[in-house]
């Protein structure tokens, strides 16, 4: 099976904001700094805190939901020329080829740790930090991404 492939940058920052919150320890940040957040605002509410020191813990909140919601997505999609390029991607039975008009290079089904779907996008993971993004809009219809989703799915385990 062969796709064909260019990314659109609303779904790609889309794609890299589910990489950031599925990573275990941003989940247990996020879920730290919510139960902060209920618990500065249950203290100024008794009056146990003063406005600054919940306006302060506020401002942090927002900043670190902005910084994972827009910052980083932006920064790693700035950073990544591999956005900018089309590609076509062969899935064979004992691995798979990705290629563009600079060359290509094909790793064994072996090569990747686990997967994660999403919306628009097959996430192929190498190890925890190292990925490759497939789009589901590569494939011609529902079908085809169908039989993509059955062939990643038995050859690599989901993540």
């Amino acid at each position: 099976m062969t796709i064909y492939f260019g990314y659109e940058k609303a779904q790609v920052m889309q794609a890299l904001r589910y990489h950031f919150i599925s990573r275990r320890e941003i989940k247990v940040m996020l879920i730290m700094v919510n139960v902060f957040a209920l618990a500065s605002i249950t203290l100024y509410a008794l009056k146990k805190i003063t406005p600054m020191a919940f306006l302060v813990g506020s401002f942090l909140w927002i900043v670190l939901m902005v910084s994972f919601w827009f910052i980083l997505p932006m920064l790693v999609y700035r950073k990544a020329a591999t956005f900018k390029n089309q590609f076509s991607m062969t899935f064979e039975d004992k691995d798979f080829t990705l290629s563009h008009e600079r060359g290509s290079k094909s790793w064994p089904w072996t090569a990747l740790k686990n997967y994660l779907e999403t919306p628009h996008f097959f996430h192929l993971y190498f190890d925890s930090r190292s990925f490759f993004l497939v789009p589901k809009s590569g494939c011609k219809d529902i079908e085809e991404i169908q039989e993509l989703r059955q062939i990643i799915k038995s050859k690599v385990k989901k993540g």
